[in-house]
């Protein structure tokens, strides 16, 4: 019988299943602790809600981190030159539960097209190929994605292994072609006769039929949010600059694969100087295939010193330090876990690897997670604490007053009334200065964001790419991207200056609001932009690098450079539209607390002027509105209490260093209950 997919598994039977693989132990725990931090946040939104206490920049906040935490995915790349064991590396970390090879890993047979495994609840199970005669169109994959009529969807039955891996052999398909037609589809170049793929008897040369693989299913470790890419070799990575200056760069782990028999080939070193170098904290090479160096006439010292030998020369030629390299045998640990046999597991030195990635790789993401949450969480617990006091400042004023009303006659409660009328207009009086501040922060807000938006993007692009065409031989490209990147951080640098000048406007107008009418506004620290010129770095150097001399031939392809700058244009439109959507962030939480304090002021006003006049009808409602003001202090008193417990225990989870796989964290939510429907008046208009 077929052996299934163990879909079905709760956490805990998959862990213990998978309890020998130090990866998916560290990649569970990380899902643990993302799953207790997104429920302490769900926890912490919804008290905020209920207490009245949660603006619109906190929801944003705090739903934006939230949907990170559950969707982040974490991308784990493969990346060789052909037959170099990538696929077998693969089913023996992440997929051995299935009891079979699940990606083709079959002798002289190899996977043409960039796959990539994931899990998407809102797609249906199967696996989606993108045609080769895509790349014909210009369209980048990221483009093609959201066109789901140009793939050609195949269902898979996860319930029969044997069926599955049988459908995805797909990934190695190939179509005979002329060589007109490969050389448009990037698969043959007259300059590089050594990348060209061996013509058949007819003259033909065979291609892939398929440009890109997308396989969804719903496999426990993929539902942690892992998403695994095996990339084919050095023809189709350099035929996708989306591969090169997208995936690469942004995978969270590049695993290049080598073979313990050929060591660093020329083409091997290629892919490392072309494609590589710039992922120094995040590369891992494996020398695969060592069981091959096995020699049964000679010790197993003699082995050994062949590994070692092999190594230190890989760390040499591709100058890293040896303990990146790690010599493994994927055949010989896929077969043990399959048969459930520790000695040749050892032998395979599979777990050593999976414990540098367990130790190295996702420590990483968790610290950048945990940096995020902290964040968000001191920007929330600043404004609700100053909410917090600020409505504790008014309930003070507003008891010392009425206590004061005690013993006084109706002739004083009508003088008060009067009074609460004359500043209730001296208050109306604000609004003119409230326009005129937002005519002109609107204003400076616009050209702020106009300066970093995408049609000042688009135009420096589009000019880079006029330069590059028209230089000879493209050798004037790297020059061009560097007069590029430097005018790009410029507008991030122009756009941190012309926040602080708003920033300074605001704090001015916020002072004289202040003073004049008894506001307690705060102006906001303008946003950093500094996370997003580090990117701008990242993506310059990935693409200096990718741009080198060897490259100008390509360069000199139209349809090769329109890819280019299509994939270039996607890359920086993210780094500048994350810019804008900060500094809109920003700007919502420095002029939204305007619109928060004049609607609380004015009801102040109304409630005010309310308990005025039951107190001037009846002696009794004076008490009464003493002791809900009482009631209520003493009730912001424990909300204050509670939010501490609450913000204190996200960040004790956010903080925590280990995680059982078995440990779930019950809520912290108090059993407060709703805020009572009292509204306490801003303290300005509480002034009697």
């Amino acid at each position: 019988m077929p052996r299934p997919f163990h879909t079905g598994l709760v956490m805990s039977e998959f862990a213990s299943e998978s309890a020998h693989t130090p990866f998916v132990r560290s990649l569970d725990a990380l899902g643990i602790w993302r799953l207790n931090l997104e429920v302490r946040l769900r926890d912490l939104v919804r008290f905020l809600r209920e207490q009245s206490l949660l603006d619109e920049t906190a929801k944003d906040l705090l739903d934006s981190l939230r949907q990170r935490l559950a969707e982040e995915k974490m991308v784990v790349a493969f990346v060789a030159e052909f037959s170099r064991g990538k696929s077998e590396l693969i089913n023996a970390i992440f997929f051995s539960d299935a009891g079979r090879r699940i990606m083709p890993a079959s002798p002289g047979r190899t996977t043409m097209c960039p796959v990539e495994l994931g899990w998407d609840p809102d797609e249906p199970v199967g696996m989606a190929l993108l045609p080769i005669e895509t790349r014909l169109e210009g369209a980048s994959l990221a483009e093609l994605r959201a066109q789901p009529r140009v793939w050609i969807h195949t269902p898979l039955d996860i319930k029969d292994s044997e069926a599955f891996a049988k459908a995805v052999s797909a990934v190695m398909d190939t179509r005979p072609a002329t060589l007109a037609e490969a050389m448009a589809l990037g698969f043959w170049s007259e300059d590089h006769p050594r990348d060209n793929p061996q013509r058949n008897a007819d003259g033909r040369v065979d291609v892939p039929l398929w440009r890109h693989a997308l396989i969804n299913v719903p496999h426990p470790l993929l539902k942690r949010g892992l998403v695994v890419f095996d990339t084919p070799g050095l023809n189709a990575i350099g035929a996708e600059p989306e591969l090169t200056v997208g995936l690469l760069p942004s995978a969270h782990g590049v695993v290049f694969v080598l073979g313990a028999d050929t060591g660093v080939t020329r083409s091997d070193l290629e892919i490392w100087q072309d494609h590589l170098t710039s992922q120094a904290l995040t590369r891992y090479v494996v020398l695969n295939k060592i069981d091959a160096l096995f020699d049964p006439l000679s010790p197993p010292e003699h082995t050994e010193a062949q590994i070692a030998v092999q190594c230190a020369q890989v760390a040499k030629m591709l100058e890293i330090p040896s303990a990146r390299v790690f010599p493994i045998s994927a055949r010989q640990a896929l077969s043990a876990r399959i048969d459930g046999n520790p000695r040749l597991l050892t032998e395979s030195r599979l777990p050593i690897f999976e414990e540098a990635l367990a130790q190295q790789l996702l420590p990483q993401r968790r610290q950048i997670f945990e940096q995020l949450t902290l964040e968000a969480l001191g920007h929330v617990e600043r404004q609700t604490t100053h909410h917090l006091d600020d409505m504790r400042r008014q309930l003070s004023d507003q008891l010392v007053e009425l206590r004061g009303l005690r013993g006084k006659n109706v002739h004083k409660v009508t003088v008060m009334l009067d009074r609460v009328s004359a500043e209730t207009a001296e208050f109306e009086r604000c609004i003119a200065q409230l326009q005129a501040l937002r005519g002109v922060h609107s204003r400076m807000l616009k050209e702020l964001l106009a300066g970093i938006g995408g049609d000042a993007l688009r135009r420096l692009v589009d000019g880079t790419m006029r330069t590059i065409r028209e230089s000879l031989l493209k050798l004037g490209a790297r020059k061009a991207f560097k007069e590029l990147f430097t005018e790009l951080g410029l507008l991030l640098e122009e756009a941190e200056r012309e926040g602080r000048e708003i920033r300074d406007l605001l704090a001015s107008a916020y002072t004289q609001l202040n003073t004049q009418f008894g506001f307690s506004l705060v102006p906001a620290t303008p946003p950093d932009l500094t996370r997003y010129r580090d990117d701008l770095s990242l993506i310059e150097r990935n693409y200096t690098q990718y741009l080198g001399v060897t490259q100008g031939l390509r360069l000199s392809q139209p349809r090769f450079l329109e890819q280019f700058r299509r994939m270039l244009l996607s890359r920086l439109r993210v780094v500048f539209e994350g810019a804008g959507n900060e500094v809109e962030v920003w700007n919502r939480s420095a002029s939204g607390q305007i619109d928060v304090q004049l609607r609380d002021r004015r009801r102040g006003f109304k409630r005010r002027r309310d308990a005025l006049e039951r107190i001037r009808g009846a002696a009794g409602e004076l008490e009464q509105r003493l002791s809900e003001l009482e009631a209520y202090d003493r009730r912001v008193l424990d909300m204050e209490s509670r939010l501490a417990e609450l913000f204190a225990g996200a960040r004790r989870v956010a903080t925590q260093r280990d995680f059982s796989v078995h440990e779930e964290l019950p809520s912290l939510v108090p059993p407060l209950g709703p805020r009572p429907d009292i509204e306490i008046p801003t303290l300005g208009a509480m002034a009697l």
